[in-house]
């Protein structure tokens, strides 16, 4: 019954976090192409976690079944025991960096470069999922994480020839490479670290999300105000907010809960393919509400997608049992 379950809530929590990442996708092109004021990135970073943190609280609340209870859970689990708290602040501090070069990325690359670097994502998480989970891919494995990649780079190739843009004269077109990888080195290691805890001790998923947000606030607030100070003192820490950026936010920070339960239930290579789905999707989108037009590049990439999708869960990592029966060394190197 419970391995019924657990299959239930992996492809749940994937299908979920596909449509999620679309709609991510279709609605930041929106914001970086609509009029009016932009809004401070380092500050929707912050405001993402913010809300985040009041979602997970009120899940805690509800697993706990009551307000108090969930009040002594948290400083249980967030004041009296430190050394954990500690440990978590270190993805919270990645995430946040990892959050904030993106919005570099996309602010001096165009989209098509600007996805296709980001696929790079997927050979770091799973080059830290080698190092840091002793995870064992086979050979057909590898040889699918490198079909997706050039899948992904063939589809958003094909987006770039089909559709065109204007090109900023602010852009700098090295600065968003490398903030794009910096980015990807990011996400493999932030998530493979967070997957370690995760799966390393009891603690609830959500009350690990409690964890990550509490850390996540002052480190974003000090973000905020190293990054954009001038900004924020000139037009205001709200500058350029309206209900439409306040629904990115909560976008984002639904996201953020949602990669929280597919590593839980599934792995985070698995996450990047679900990512990769929605790429495919936010161009099918736009071929059907934007006149995006698709061409045999875009029908290549996305077969090669599909197929290395098929080819990697074919076979099945030998690790996770491992990790499974054999937690404590896991903890200790933590």
């Amino acid at each position: 019954m419970d391995s019924s379950v657990n299959r239930k809530m992996k492809l749940l929590s994937l299908v979920t976090l596909t449509v999620q990442n679309a709609a991510v996708a279709l609605s930041m092109r929106y914001a970086r192409t609509r009029t009016g004021d932009m809004f401070i990135a380092s500050t929707a970073v912050l405001m993402a976690e913010a809300v985040k943190c009041v979602a997970s609280l009120i899940l805690v609340v509800k697993e706990e079944g009551s307000i108090q209870r969930c009040i002594m859970s948290v400083y249980s689990h967030v004041w009296k025991n430190k050394v954990d708290t500690l440990k978590v602040t270190v993805p919270a501090f990645v995430y946040l960096l990892q959050n904030n070069l993106l919005y570099v990325s996309a602010s001096n690359l165009d989209a098509a470069t600007y996805q296709v670097t980001y696929q790079l994502k997927i050979l770091t998480t799973a080059l830290f999922a080698v190092l840091m989970l002793g995870r064992v891919l086979h050979g057909m494995q590898w040889l699918a994480l490198l079909l997706l990649c050039g899948g992904v780079a063939l589809v958003q190739l094909a987006a770039g020839s089909a559709s065109v843009e204007a090109t900023a004269e602010d852009q700098n077109r090295m600065l968003g490479i490398v903030a794009a990888i910096g980015a990807c080195c990011c996400s493999g290691f932030a998530g493979i670290y967070f997957e370690k805890i995760l799966k390393s001790s009891d603690i609830s998923i959500w009350m690990r999300n409690v964890q990550l947000s509490l850390a996540s606030l002052p480190l974003g607030l000090l973000t905020c105000f190293a990054a954009d100070w001038s900004s924020i003192i000139n037009k205001g820490f709200f500058f350029g907010y309206d209900s439409y950026v306040w629904y990115l936010i909560v976008l984002n920070a639904c996201g953020g809960l949602l990669v929280a339960m597919v590593v839980k239930y599934a792995d985070n290579i698995l996450k990047n393919f679900a990512t990769s789905i929605a790429i495919v999707l936010s161009m099918l989108v736009s071929m059907l509400f934007f006149g995006f037009v698709i061409n045999f590049q875009y029908v290549a990439g996305t077969s090669l997608v599909i197929g290395s999708i098929f080819l990697y869960s074919s076979r099945p990592t030998t690790t996770k049992q491992s990790v499974t029966q054999h937690p404590a060394p896991l903890v200790s190197k933590v």
